[in-house]
């Protein structure tokens, strides 16, 4: 589990849907061009959203120019796309050096030792059956994931180059293997760049219904299925000079989550909801 995935083992009840009271939309669009870009009227037919309102696992950001988001989601019917436009004062590996933090010396090995969410990152988690049992976390396959997109880092660039990493459960070598099948055959695919001059990021991201939408057992999400509630979340982390980060686990200066309760928000049922929609 990441950092604080923590949490007193409920019953094992069965239950239906994300409980967090955020949602949103995403409807059929034009298919974007991955290149780290939010090129004029690329996403104009997508729902937008920022961070307002998310919840702070470290220390709160206050200023907007420090850490802040817009984001973007839509699909074309067979991939589901996001798009994050990341405002950030500073750079992990980028402004600074590539400090190390003091619960990992390994941080950025590629393998199940590194913290493939150490630095500047954004992460999607999916619930895809909607489904889960007391506070279980992601399976690591098509029904439930937790993948990485790091500013400076990437299992396909190495370390230096931004995109995707294996996420959690990375003590799982079945969920580990499966991520990283993803990112090697193109299931999933991002690119993330800094903007011209600094000062924040673009990170574009898409994920196949197949294999990686997985609604029910050996059934993959299609717009003739209709409208379909999965759950969501997506956590925005930041790194900067160790010093911002004292007292916060790996000195983290700020990592928001789009939905869930401090410490608890990788457990399935603190997710809230993302819908895909079959039309406009």
């Amino acid at each position: 589990m990441k950092k604080f995935c923590c949490g007193i083992l409920l019953g094992l009840s069965v239950l239906t849907g994300g409980e967090f009271p955020r949602e949103l939309n995403a409807y059929p669009g034009t298919t974007p061009k991955l290149d780290g870009v939010i090129s004029p009227g690329e996403w104009d037919d997508a729902t937008t959203f920022t961070n307002t309102g998310w919840i702070p696992q470290f220390s709160p950001a206050t200023n907007a120019k420090d850490l802040s988001l817009k984001g973007y989601v839509k699909h074309d019917g067979k991939r589901l796309y996001f798009a994050f436009d990341v405002t950030d004062d500073v750079l992990y590996g980028i402004d600074t050096p590539r400090w190390l933090p003091d619960e990992n010396p390994k941080a950025h090995d590629l393998t199940r030792e590194g913290f493939p969410w150490f630095g500047d990152e954004m992460e999607l988690l999916i619930n895809a059956t909607n489904h889960w049992v007391a506070d279980e976390d992601s399976a690591g396959d098509g029904t439930s994931w937790q993948m990485v997109c790091n500013l400076t880092k990437s299992r396909k660039g190495g370390v230096g180059v931004g995109g995707l990493l294996e996420g959690e459960p990375r003590r799982l070598e079945s969920a580990w293997n499966t991520y990283r099948n993803w990112i090697l055959s193109g299931a999933q695919e991002a690119v993330a760049k800094p903007k011209p001059g600094g000062h924040g990021y673009v990170i574009e991201w898409a994920v196949n219904f197949d294999p990686c939408l997985e609604v029910a057992p050996g059934k993959f999400y299609s717009p003739a299925m209709g409208d379909r509630k999965v759950g969501l979340n997506i956590a925005l982390g930041d790194l900067d000079e160790k010093e911002r980060g004292t007292g916060n686990f790996g000195h983290f200066h700020h990592e928001d989550w789009f939905a869930g309760e401090k410490n608890l928000r990788t457990h399935l049922k603190q997710f809230g909801t993302l819908w895909l929609r079959a039309r406009k």
